[in-house]
């Protein structure tokens, strides 16, 4: 899992480089890298035991729109940023985008990109990435 992701990362930034687009080393892209770091010590963590079944990490199967949001939205120095995801199942789960349900993601934000199936889902609460029509209460 580890590896297909960090080749996920890594050809979302080599297509970039060969397409002519932004540099890896903007904002945007250093603050990819780091979000990436922090992804993989996350990670490395022991699984967690009974009575968690599922975890998710939308940064794993949800890095194409979460790219797009970054490279959007994360262009210039902020003064605030928040840090963190919409914790409910129809949230960053579905699209790879913090606080974000669906239909704002792709039709408010814009926000293009592929979500793949995580490698553990739950029978109730599947992924389905940017067509998820169900909305997040949380």
């Amino acid at each position: 899992m580890e590896g297909s992701a960090a080749e996920a990362a890594g050809m979302v930034l080599k297509k970039e480089e060969e397409e002519g687009e932004e540099d890896e080393e903007d904002l945007a892209g250093r603050f990819l890298r780091l979000e990436w770091e922090q992804s993989a010590l996350l990670r490395a963590l022991p699984p967690f035991g009974d009575p968690v079944s599922h975890v998710y990490h939308p940064l794993d199967y949800a890095w194409e729109p979460h790219c797009d949001f970054v490279r959007r939205y994360c262009r210039t120095p902020k003064r605030v940023l928040f840090l963190g995801m919409n914790p409910g199942p129809f949230g960053m789960a579905q699209t790879g985008v913090p606080f974000g349900e669906a239909w704002h993601v792709r039709e408010w934000l814009r926000v293009v990109g592929g979500v793949k199936k995580p490698p553990s889902e739950h029978p109730e609460r599947p992924v389905l990435g940017l067509t998820c029509r169900r909305a997040e209460v949380s």
